[in-house]
């Protein structure tokens, strides 16, 4: 689907070499989200370039769920990279909570070329209480590493369900499990500390080794 439009705010990092990091919000949020805001400026303070920016569905309407939107939030998220790509020379990567991840997980499978890592921030692995109702299919065509990063108390998905899951994915994984979070990932408790272990922990992964 050509002609996305990009919509949402740059954290632009020093150095025209800088990596940059797509990041973008879940069902029932927009880019403003404090969790998004928080890991923007985090990344942005560590050196990577980010674009927070708002998937299609939000840009048509300011409040309500995605609606058979999946093909053009995915074309958001593609023209979204495509833009940061003109804006920094370093590595490109994608990034989502919830919803927003895991479009950007789905476009990754079938795009291996819009980026080079994933972050994917509660991934809604299952309707809450619908074990059955797993949003896996695309995984094993995932070539792409990809971080996960989910709260223990997460109903979309245990660690468990999570580990087993990931064995799915042929690329590199790893879980970060946030203790005493939830869906939301970032609590009032863990506001303080989150975004810089976010923030490490993702470097570290994408960082390679010597």
């Amino acid at each position: 689907m050509a002609g996305a439009t990009v919509q949402g705010f740059l954290h632009r990092a020093k150095g025209s070499d800088a990596d940059g990091l797509v990041l973008t919000h879940g069902a029932g949020a927009n880019c403003r989200s404090a969790l998004l805001t928080a890991l923007a400026e985090a990344f942005c303070d560590a050196g990577v370039t980010v674009l927070r920016c708002d998937l299609p569905f939000r840009q048509a309407r300011p409040t309500g769920p995605p609606i058979r939107s999946a093909e053009r939030d995915q074309a958001g998220l593609r023209a979204a990279a495509a833009a940061l790509r003109r804006e920094t020379g370093g590595r490109i990567f994608l990034g989502g909570h919830s919803y927003g991840g895991r479009q950007a997980s789905m476009l990754a499978a079938s795009e291996p070329e819009v980026a080079e890592a994933l972050l994917l921030l509660a991934y809604p692995l299952h309707p809450p209480e619908k074990p059955e109702a797993m949003r896996t299919a695309h995984f094993p065509s995932l070539r792409m590493p990809a971080l996960f990063v989910s709260g223990e108390r997460d109903g979309f998905g245990t660690r468990a369900e999570l580990v087993t899951a990931l064995g799915m994915i042929p690329a590199r994984t790893e879980l970060m499990m946030v203790a005493g979070a939830g869906h939301e990932v970032m609590t009032a408790k863990n506001r303080a500390e989150l975004p810089a272990k976010v923030v490490q922990g993702f470097l570290t992964f994408v960082t390679p080794s010597s």
